[in-house]
């Protein structure tokens, strides 16, 4: 699922009613979650917070710049904040499925919509920035709103979409892709501001001022003192004195959670803290977190403490709570604090249900959810199984040199579970389009051609779907024999029952495909996914052999 996040600040913060009017209109686009408003009266600015898919994204953030043009005069505003424009900035963050290439992309097709359709100067920064001079955004915002006209006319501040000269009353935009930012905070058990302080001048990337060993500032020709590198990259840090919570903080921006991600924050500053006679108590999060960091620091310290990383997401997380004592002030709630799942999930969703209430549905008189999706479930039954396998294989001495092979097994395990999750749901959805395509208007001659056109392309995505069903039971298949061959040998009947399964999902999987093929009229499409088909099936035939003889022997053995 491809997920970004977009922040687009709004030079308006004290007309509440005029922000609302903007934010609806955002929120007005289907599949996007409007997750945070921040106002500020004093810098008389707006931060708005959505995220969901990148289509949908862009949608919401066109139609908030062009309402905000409409609704905010800068010939009348004044703040504390530096700004150049009613939507001063419009950054996009790729959170899940998604890149920094992407979101460079995306800002670029919003900028190029916003120059030309609203006819509002842009100028892609940071990331999307075309030259090193318009990386900054401080740089480009020099002279504010009310010298955007002279500047403009310089060769170097042509913008790169839109007009040469200030929208009249909506100024200049900047729109770009960055990096996430982690707003994280990590407790000291001392109320002393001065350690908080020391700590986070060593772990920030900017340093400390360098000194002689008279302990004088060291300089450059110019006078300005120069810096020691600190030694977390990618990370701003201040110490600092709460009252609410009687005890001093390091304070940090982790503007690149890929270069520092959190538990490695956390675990440098446990060490300076250390050094100077103070222990680390806990860490609190500011704002939102992506998922992929949590299961990243989870995955840290399971591995530190030589236990198996191929368990449920939910584990993952709750490791990484605990092993951070990211609920050392207030409680933790995954759901409010982890992005993907502050979108959430339609509760309709096949993947949410209960068993019962999922077996309910299949069984009524609706086509779907129908085989498709109960290949890919027998899947995931099959993986789920191999993974409790190999998280069985673990505790006793004798087992210690499976240690590594175990948790991989357990790793993959999990994730063709995850995987197949997914296709639960995706293959009704898939089916859902080809019944959309089917009831098209056929009337007319172009009317056919267009019907017949969409019909055809919805159902090779419907057929995608279970050969990619198929192409992971496959792959579950070789876990079940490594798990039979290699795991605890009590479990030796899960291992068997993991193939069987796999090799039902496996089955069930290619039935889909073949009844697909017949509607589908790309004869070239179809010759290869068929013997594509038939080839996978070949090899689950002789891993199912395998699985057998292999549970067999040691079945008779015991």
């Amino acid at each position: 699922m491809k997920i970004i996040e977009c922040v687009p600040n709004f030079s308006e913060g004290r007309d509440l009613d005029l922000i609302k009017e903007i934010t609806d209109t955002m929120e007005s686009v289907s599949g996007i979650t409007l997750l945070d408003v921040d106002p500020g009266a004093d810098t008389n600015r707006t931060v708005v917070t959505i995220v969901g898919d990148p289509e949908s994204v862009i949608e919401s953030a066109f139609l908030g710049i062009k309402r905000g043009s409409e609704l905010i005069d800068m010939q009348k505003h004044s703040g504390a904040h530096a700004r150049m424009g009613a939507t001063d900035v419009c950054p996009f963050v790729p959170i899940s499925g998604t890149t920094m290439d992407d979101c460079v992309k995306y800002s670029k097709q919003l900028a190029k919509r916003v120059g030309e359709q609203l006819k509002i100067p842009v100028f892609l920064y940071e990331c999307s920035a075309a030259n090193n001079d318009r990386i900054n955004l401080a740089s480009i915002r020099s002279g504010e709103f009310e010298e955007m006209t002279e500047k403009l006319q310089l060769p170097e501040w042509k913008p790169d979409y839109g007009p040469g000269k200030p929208h009249v009353s909506a100024g200049v935009t900047a729109i770009g892709a960055r990096n996430f930012l982690i707003a994280y905070n990590i407790n000291l058990n001392t109320k002393d501001k001065k350690i908080a302080t020391d700590i986070s001048l060593d772990i920030r990337e900017q340093g400390r001022n360098k000194r002689d060993e008279y302990g004088k500032f060291v300089r450059d020709k110019n006078g300005i003192p120069i810096k020691s590198p600190g030694i977390l990259k990618s990370c701003k840090a201040v110490g600092w004195y709460i009252d609410e919570y009687g005890l001093a903080q390091v304070s940090m921006n982790l503007t690149n959670f890929n270069e520092t991600p959190p538990h490695i924050a956390f675990e440098e500053t446990r060490k300076q803290a250390r050094k100077r006679g103070v222990r680390v108590s806990g860490s609190e999060l500011v704002g939102l977190i992506p998922l992929e960091s949590m299961i990243t620091s989870g995955k840290y310290y399971l591995t530190k403490q030589k236990r198996s990383t191929g368990i449920p997401i939910k584990d993952i997380i709750h490791i990484a709570i605990k092993s951070m004592g990211l609920d050392d002030l207030a409680p933790f709630d995954p759901n409010e604090k982890i992005i993907e799942y502050r979108i959430g999930k339609q509760s309709e969703e096949l993947a949410t249900m209960t068993l019962c209430n999922f077996s309910d549905e299949l069984s009524s008189d609706s086509p779907a959810p129908g085989g498709g999706s109960v290949s890919a479930l027998a899947g995931a039954l099959g993986a789920s199984l191999s993974a409790m396998v190999a998280n069985l294989t673990f505790g006793k001495k004798k087992w210690e040199p499976l240690f590594k092979q175990m948790s991989k097994l357990a790793d993959d395990s999990q994730k063709l579970k995850d995987e197949l999750i997914q296709l639960v749901d995706a293959d009704t959805e898939s089916f859902k389009m080809v019944m959309e395509a089917f009831k098209l208007p056929n009337k007319s001659e172009q009317q056919i051609k267009d019907r017949n056109s969409a019909i055809d392309r919805t159902m090779k995505e419907a057929t995608k779907v279970p050969f990619k069903t198929l192409q992971y039971c496959r792959k579950i298949m070789d876990l079940s024999l490594e798990a039979a061959k290699y795991g605890n040998p009590n479990s030796i009947s899960d291992a068997g029952v993991s193939g069987e399964m796999a090799n039902a999902g496996a089955r069930g999987a290619a039935l889909n495909v073949r009844i697909n093929l017949k509607d589908i009229n790309d004869k070239l499409f179809c010759e290869k996914i068929e013997k594509d088909t038939e080839i996978v099936l070949k090899e689950v035939s002789d891993l199912l052999i395998e699985i057998r003889k292999t549970v067999g022997h040691k079945l008779t053995d015991e």
